[in-house]
């Protein structure tokens, strides 16, 4: 048995039986609040059916959605922070002759990081550093560096790291992987990391943390391969490269309420004079 009628100019099907689609229940719900009422004694205890149905249904689906609802973590928006360059340092650290090591640096250093302020694994980091600021305490010897025995900066101008994943490594530590790109080549490095550490107020409107980094890198890895041996078979410079990164990050403190120093100061003073 069954009815059709036209409404709104639709013309929906309404059958009898045992089984009752989810389109049924929808349909069954438009019939009802359309206002079609000439259904047979049958077709009337058919509708109570479905009715009946939609709102149990209804009734799970809210319960699921509320249980999923409190059972869901927080999830906390990560801070945008920028590279402080005049307290941020890229030291390397060589092996001259197999007797010696020599230490530079790279002084100038830019880029972005995002972090939570909980979770390490929520760090994010995009750094660039100017191959030609290397500084190693040497004018003649930071020429040779930047020419194409060595960075060849005038087709390699900079070096850049981008994350791609954070993980604990103990209490206060991480290791940070990501793409090194120096010398026109890219290669995944891992950064051990101590830090960050918890924020302060630098009382210049910005909000500050640091961390320490290092790794070891082989040069010839990215086609920085000059160098020879020694009369005694050592190497006149070290394939193995040690890096430490110093970084000071900042971002934007949030700004008080307008009036509300007063209201602390004015607060203040009343208990003050109460005592």
């Amino acid at each position: 048995m069954g009815l059709a009628r036209s409404i709104d100019g639709l013309t929906i099907p309404f059958k009898c039986g045992k089984h009752i689609s989810r389109n049924f229940c929808l349909l069954a719900t438009y019939v009802e609040v359309a206002g079609v009422v000439e259904l047979s004694a049958a077709q009337q205890e058919c509708f109570k059916e479905v009715t009946m149905l939609g709102s149990v249904r209804n009734a799970f689906i809210g319960t699921v959605a509320f249980g999923v609802m409190l059972g869901s973590p927080t999830v906390v928006q990560a801070a945008d922070y920028t590279l402080d360059p005049y307290h941020s340092k890229a030291e390397f650290s060589v092996r001259h002759m197999m007797i010696s090591n020599v230490s530079g640096e790279f002084a100038k250093v830019t880029g972005t990081a995002q972090y939570d302020g909980k979770d390490v694994k929520s760090i994010k980091v995009d750094a660039t550093i100017d191959a030609n600021s290397i500084d190693t305490g040497n004018e003649d010897r930071d020429k040779h560096l930047r020419n194409k025995d060595f960075f060849d900066t005038e087709k390699y101008p900079t070096i850049k790291f981008v994350s791609k994943s954070a993980k604990p490594a103990g209490k206060g530590q991480f290791k940070l992987t990501g793409d090194l790109t120096m010398h026109g080549v890219t290669k995944p490095v891992t950064l051990d990391v101590e830090g960050p550490t918890p924020e302060i107020n630098d009382k210049h409107g910005n909000m500050k943390l640091g961390a320490e980094a290092k790794t070891v890198i082989n040069r010839k890895d990215f086609g920085i391969s000059y160098g020879g041996l020694m009369d005694n078979g050592g190497a006149a410079v070290s394939d193995e490269v040690k890096i430490t990164l110093n970084i000071e990050l900042a971002r934007p403190a949030e700004k008080k309420a307008e009036g509300s120093d007063k209201k602390t100061e004015g607060a203040e003073k009343k208990a003050q004079a109460t005592k």
